[in-house]
């Protein structure tokens, strides 16, 4: 039977209406098991010898208004291998609760505060935990950033002390899915790597290249020597065949709306106005440029 032996995180962030899990693990796709969460219900880490029904039946009594402390009562209640499991809940009041059973291999353990509940099994050692948490709290910032920083402080900690293999982040905001429709905000995973967490962070920050939205002051105007780059990169490319000349036209702006709706970058790009989001104009000049 899988131990998955994992270091996770479940937490929220109240004022923002975000619940999420962070988890890491020697073992491959440890994010299709560990993490569940609803957006103002909650969220599960379910791990060691992992029970995936706590994932479901969690959240589902904790949508119902049971406290995360009741949900694991009646949890373990009913699992007659309680004690080969750990868990961490956090409710829709920010209230955690984590548990260890007795036979868990060491190192095992957790820790909660108000928001979060962090546990870890076959971990190098206590530390891992407490580097998580002081993570956790010292990081500024919406609650993936969070909750990432706190794996990667486990990670570096030492983390699972058989080795590394996957690492996953789910976070859940009420309409933060694509489009609004659902609560699925933030959702990557690395199966199978020799460095996950690491990797993982590169997915988050690509979701925000992708996704993210830079206020007016981030916003560049694209002309002169910046859009002589573009031009060159879309001719190159063969999006573009008038003059290289800096000067932003119709033509420019189809071809330029062709070549970052290809990209995926048209929710950053303003044709009427002319302008692109700094970061994503960064990034395709140090793809593109030559």
């Amino acid at each position: 039977m899988p131990r998955f032996s994992t270091f996770s995180i479940a937490a929220c962030d109240l004022e923002e209406k975000t619940w999420g899990v962070a988890v890491a693990s020697k073992f491959p796709a440890v994010g299709a098991a560990v993490p569940w969460v609803n957006a103002e219900v909650g969220a599960v880490a379910t791990q060691s010898y992992v029970n995936t029904s706590y994932g479901p039946n969690g959240l589902a009594m904790m949508a119902e208004g049971v406290s995360a402390a009741e949900t694991l009562e009646k949890l373990l209640a009913n699992d007659e291998e309680r004690e080969i499991r750990q868990v961490g809940l956090v409710d829709a009041q920010g209230k955690a609760v984590t548990f260890t059973g007795k036979k868990c291999h060491d190192w095992a353990g957790g820790i909660t505060g108000p928001g979060y509940a962090i546990q870890g099994n076959i971990l190098a050692g206590a530390n891992v935990v407490q580097e998580m948490e002081s993570a956790f709290l010292e990081t500024e910032g919406e609650l993936p950033a969070r909750l990432y920083a706190a794996l990667y402080a486990g990670d570096r900690a030492g983390g699972d002390k058989r080795g590394k293999q996957a690492a996953a982040i789910y976070v859940a905001k009420p309409n933060g899915g694509y489009g609004g429709f659902l609560d699925r905000w933030i959702d990557y995973r690395v199966d199978d790597a020799l460095d996950p967490v690491p990797r993982l962070g590169e997915l988050l920050e690509l979701h925000e290249l992708y996704m993210g939205k830079s206020p007016e002051s981030e916003r560049a105007q694209l002309q002169g020597d910046i859009l002589i780059d573009l031009q060159k990169i879309m001719a190159h490319l063969g999006y573009y065949q008038p003059s290289i000349d800096g000067i932003y036209n119709e033509t420019v702006a189809e071809s330029l709306s062709s070549f970052l709706g290809n990209e995926n970058f048209e929710e950053r790009f303003n044709p009427k106005e002319g302008w692109l989001d700094q970061p994503v104009l960064d990034y395709l000049l140090k793809k593109f440029k030559k």
